[in-house]
């Protein structure tokens, strides 16, 4: 049989899987419970969840042992693709905050055994919750500038310090946290990355509010906590070459330049024809708008393609790439282009808060635009994946102070 007849067997029993196993109930609903969701919803949703965990789905192309399937990555791109056209999703990786898209990918490729029987089936079933420590008030885009110190204390570290941007710090389970070990090597040499529990006495958080509302990010303080030596990921003062492995996955795992939440969504172009209008050839009535769309959407497929081939040519391969910085950067432009033009598109309609004038979607997106900005920030700045791409692709001297 050739890969792509079994590509497309796949695709069949996928879908049949997906109709008898998804509840109906959750179909169209943005990762199948919002905050108003009644009890039956809330067991659909948990029941889901669980059914995806014993299939493996929630990390499908992990190995079995670790709570995957052991799927191709193709196959795991079927399975979003016919998730997708029946309004199904796949809530565990959110579940698992940056469990499954940054710290478990790092763990298989960093970790010992008992380190990945540990943590990774938590992560896979969306179980446990992961949040990362790693920017603090003074190291920011300069990360290597940290200070939150890890000492020695016989079978644990002990560390004291800040971190801030830690997203789902207060609802986590465990941190996965870079810390200084050796105060006297050069910034990057004395660096070890130690995974350690939120749930005791020396871990305190603190959200922060945003402008566009809700939001994820907490400041985290380490007050004499505690995280076991046999939790140290990667060799001791060796973390800087952990962490730019696991922020290499964080950037891909930015990549897509759309949301991948459940529901079957309003088509771009359809959003809009209903508020611009259509001439007597069902075309866009405006001009310009319409060239626009076009190229937004022509950028966006193109983005989405070589998403997919640099994925491939990576396969297989662990060493630190400007790849990651170039989707990055891409996936940035696309997303805050879409959230300018469909304020645009939607008019005076397009910048609603509140209030009965405005629908769920134009309220929505006001949020999303405003949420959208921190997407050049997160994950690393523009300018930082600029520098990283101006390096690693160009050649260009390096600019900006060694450490």
């Amino acid at each position: 049989m050739s890969q792509q007849a079994a590509l497309e067997e796949f695709r069949a029993s996928t879908k049949a899987w997906l109709e008898e196993n998804f509840p109906k109930s959750l179909v169209g609903r943005a990762m199948g419970l919002e905050g108003d969701a009644d009890e039956s919803t809330k067991a659909d949703f948990e029941l889901w969840r669980q059914r995806l965990a014993d299939k493996g789905w929630g990390a499908p192309t992990w190995a079995v042992e670790f709570g995957g399937a052991g799927i191709s990555h193709p196959e795991a791109k079927v399975i979003g693709q016919e998730m997708g056209k029946m309004g199904a999703f796949n809530p565990i990786p959110m579940m698992a905050g940056m469990g499954v898209t940054m710290v478990g990918p790092t763990l298989l490729e960093y970790g010992t055994d008992e380190q990945k029987a540990k943590h990774l089936r938590g992560m896979a079933s969306g179980e446990t919750r992961w949040c990362l420590g790693l920017s603090e008030p003074g190291a920011g885009s300069d990360l290597a500038s940290l200070i939150t110190k890890a000492e020695d204390d016989g079978d644990t570290f002990k560390l004291n310090g800040q971190k801030t941007w830690t997203s789902g710090a207060d609802i986590s389970q465990w941190c996965g946290a870079l810390v200084r070990t050796d105060s006297n090597a050069k910034k990057r040499d004395g660096i070890s990355f130690v995974m350690l529990p939120m749930d005791q006495e020396g871990v305190s958080t603190k959200p922060i509010r945003l402008i566009s509302g809700a939001s994820p990010f907490c400041d985290t303080f380490f007050d004499d906590a505690r995280a076991e030596k046999s939790d140290l990921l990667g060799p001791l003062n060796e973390g800087w070459s952990v962490v730019k492995r696991l922020l290499q996955h964080e950037r891909q795992s930015q990549t897509q330049a759309s949301g991948s939440g459940g529901g079957k969504k309003t088509p771009f172009q359809q959003i809009a024809k209903d508020y611009v209008g259509v001439d007597e050839t069902g075309a866009l009535a405006d001009g310009d708008l319409r060239v626009r769309l076009t190229n937004h959407l022509m950028d966006s497929e193109a983005h989405g393609l070589t998403v997919s081939r640099i994925t491939a040519e990576a396969r297989g391969k662990v060493e630190v790439s400007a790849a990651a910085s170039i989707l990055k950067n891409s996936a940035t432009k696309i997303a805050q282009g879409k959230a300018e033009l469909t304020m645009e598109l939607m008019g005076s309609q397009g910048v609603g808060w509140e209030g009965d004038n405005y629908t769920k979607q134009e309220i929505d997106n006001v949020k999303d635009w405003l949420w959208g900005k921190a997407i050049s920030i997160y994950g690393g700045s523009f300018e930082v994946q600029n520098n990283i791409i101006s390096k690693n692709i160009l050649g260009l001297p390096e600019n900006t102070q060694k450490g």
